[in-house]
């Protein structure tokens, strides 16, 4: 049995910033919890919340406190924490949640290397929208900063050399567009739809790169928020959300779960449907950060030059600018095979070539918060 006066890992240490060093005294109770909600690791912040419902209504308020956490990690999981609570005033904080952030709840899938779902979870997603104006909104997901490794393993299916060395990238929390930009969207901000398969709710398309940062220095000025398009980093990280494998899905992917040619498989998978066209945002599972689309469906337009390997590249999140005209894509299209739709596949074109697979999404600063 373990002997209840030892510290815990979480324990809070008086007069010192580390967890239990020797000789130092435990700080117990609210206070404890308190101290703890100072720590600047989140994953502390969330445990001493989950302990601050043992001490009635002050811990409850502590808990209500955390929905406003600068973490968005620590915020979704006060949400967890307080979403089966009946009190009133939690629903009424609930309501009124983050910094005028909704929360919508997502259901996540999980394959195998035969494409066949294996898991299915619920998790929440936030966002905030901007509105265009005609009826017309533009939803942005908050993207947590963290640490991920970019690129793809040597023993990945379809893998090329241009996506290597994996190297390890820090990236800071940013908004990001829930789905590619649409064709109403563009038409909203631009005033002109270029897209060849013609739907308010589809992707735009046949976009050039320099069409892209138009429509972004335009948003920024109708907004007065930071509009960009991704680095080549913030769309890898956006679009794993945590994952390791191929696709954020898991080992492999089927046209059921992504808008790809369907005639080739990747891996194990079975073939399927080819659409021969976009389809509409949203039309597919998200993944953890709430974002849609990011395989498949349109190749995606990010800030980056393109450089034909990862060596020295930046491990800030930031874009690499070199001042030459060969632009970065992501994400795989209707038109390609899966292999091209993996997290880690990278591809180019010049900064004005247009393709009826071409589209983009953007990317706002997190320092914006309503």
């Amino acid at each position: 049995m373990n002997n209840p006066q030892e510290p815990r890992e979480y324990d809070a240490v008086l007069g010192s910033n580390s967890l239990s060093p020797e000789g130092a005294a435990v700080l117990g109770g609210i206070e404890g919890v308190k101290l703890r909600l100072q720590n600047p690791d989140a994953k502390v912040r969330i445990a001493a919340l989950e302990q601050a419902l043992n001490y009635g209504e002050q811990g409850l308020d502590l808990v209500i406190a955390g929905l406003k956490d600068e973490s968005v990690e620590v915020q979704i999981q006060t949400y967890h924490i307080l979403n089966s609570r009946t009190e009133t005033k939690v629903k009424q904080a609930l309501i009124s949640h983050i910094q005028g952030l909704k929360l919508e709840k997502i259901e996540l899938v999980t394959t195998n290397k035969y494409g066949e779902i294996i898991q299915r979870q619920q998790r929440i997603a936030r966002y905030f929208t901007e509105d265009l104006g005609n009826g017309v909104n533009l939803e942005m997901a908050a993207i947590t900063g963290g640490t991920f490794m970019m690129g793809s393993p040597e023993n990945e299916a379809g893998r090329q050399n241009n996506e290597s060395p994996q190297h390890q990238v820090t990236v800071p929390s940013f908004f990001m567009g829930k789905y590619p930009v649409t064709q109403a969207q563009y038409q909203a901000i631009m005033g002109t739809n270029p897209s060849h398969f013609k739907g308010e709710n589809r992707p735009v398309e046949i976009v050039s790169w320099n069409d892209a940062v138009k429509f972004c220095e335009l948003l920024s000025q109708r907004t007065g928020k930071n509009y960009t398009l991704p680095s080549e980093a913030q769309w890898e990280y956006a679009c794993r959300a945590g994952t390791t494998t191929p696709f954020y899905f898991g080992e492999s992917i089927t046209p059921d779960l992504v808008n790809y040619d369907g005639n080739y498989p990747y891996g194990y998978a079975p073939q399927g449907e080819y659409r021969r066209q976009t389809t509409d945002v949203g039309s597919f599972p998200p993944n953890a950060f709430g974002l849609y689309d990011m395989h498949g469906n349109v190749w995606e337009w990010c800030f980056d030059d393109w450089v034909d390997s990862y060596n020295n590249a930046p491990t800030n999140g930031s874009a690499v600018t070199i001042s030459i005209n060969a632009k970065l894509l992501r994400g795989g299209s209707w038109f390609i095979t899966p292999g091209y739709c993996r997290s880690a596949r990278r591809y180019y074109n010049d900064a004005g070539f247009i393709y009826y697979s071409y589209g983009f999404r953007v990317v706002c600063d997190a320092g914006w918060t309503g």
